[in-house]
């Protein structure tokens, strides 16, 4: 179980990253955003549909237990989160894109993650469902501070750009102390888990890149914004889904729901670096293929 004075920092820390989520956008991106919404639409349609969906097939397909198993449907509806903004930065996609997903997703939790959540686990009724009004509640208090930072990056950029900046950083470092403070004590039981837990954890992001990708690439987007959707679904804010177990189950419970939503933190980063020097691979070989093409045009010329 994550200890109170984890709990505490968690919550603190997420109020800080949802803070400086908001303060990477004005209103002005919304408006944009929506003269030309084909990217947002899929992304979303990715995030709300097809990762809570992946979640709950990998879980009927491999019979997960009740508390595996709502530890991977809730990490399935979670939105996106700060740290596929890093990874879409580094890997050269469209990091307004990423921005505006994230921060559009994490919007529309406070409606789709219940909804997701009390659909695909309708059948784990008892002491193993988690109330919609415990997650509408939480997820409420965390959107005050995304519309706070958006109303202070219009007041003030520079403030604004600060908190744009500390939010990112303190969303790796979430992830980093949680990992840190939790693996030692819980070195055992993670020894003693299956490979069907690890293979869960791990493939919910995976499949989460590719679906993003070619659902993407066949609603005929341009590869960079496929590549940034893939990013952005395959990328799941891990803390959130950490801090709404800690704040539901307090009992033994906990310590069990939140193996697949930890694995899942703590891989995610390892193969989101891979897939993101992969794209960065990727859109440089574009441009230089692009610039090849221009010259190419000049001499004919």
């Amino acid at each position: 179980m994550l200890t109170e004075l984890e709990t505490t920092l968690l919550g603190v820390m997420m109020i800080i990253i949802m803070l400086g989520m908001g303060s990477s956008l004005t209103f002005k991106d919304f408006a944009i955003a929506l003269r030309k919404p084909q990217a947002i639409i899929v992304g979303m349609v990715c995030q709300y549909g097809l990762m809570p969906l992946t979640a709950f097939l990998l879980a009927t397909a491999f019979g997960l237990r009740p508390e595996y198993t709502i530890g991977l449907i809730l990490m399935g509806c979670m939105p996106g989160g700060t740290t596929s903004n890093i990874f879409v930065y580094f890997s050269k996609g469209r990091l307004s894109l990423s921005i505006l997903m994230t921060v559009c997703s994490t919007l529309m939790a406070i409606v789709m993650v219940p909804v997701t959540m009390s659909l695909y686990s309708r059948g784990l009724e008892g002491e193993w469902a988690i109330p919609p009004d415990q997650i509408i509640s939480l997820l409420f208090v965390l959107l005050v501070p995304t519309v706070i930072g958006i109303a202070l990056r219009k007041f003030n950029a520079n403030v604004g750009a600060v908190l744009e900046l500390m939010g990112g950083v303190i969303g790796v470092i979430v992830i980093i102390f949680l990992l840190a403070s939790w693996i030692p004590r819980n070195w055992d039981l993670l020894m003693a888990t299956g490979p069907i837990i690890y293979a869960c954890s791990i493939g919910l992001g995976l499949i989460g890149f590719g679906l993003g990708y070619f659902l993407a690439k066949n609603l005929w987007l341009d590869p960079i914004r496929a590549r940034t959707i893939s990013m952005e679904t395959g990328i799941q804010n891990g803390p959130l889904a950490i801090l709404i177990v800690a704040m539901v189950f307090t009992d033994e419970r906990q310590q069990l729901v939140l193996l697949i939503p930890i694995l899942y933190s703590m891989f995610i980063v390892m193969t989101s670096t891979v897939i993101c020097l992969w794209y960065r691979k990727i859109t440089d070989r574009e441009v230089i293929a692009r610039d090849n093409a221009k010259i190419g045009a000049i001499r004919e010329t």
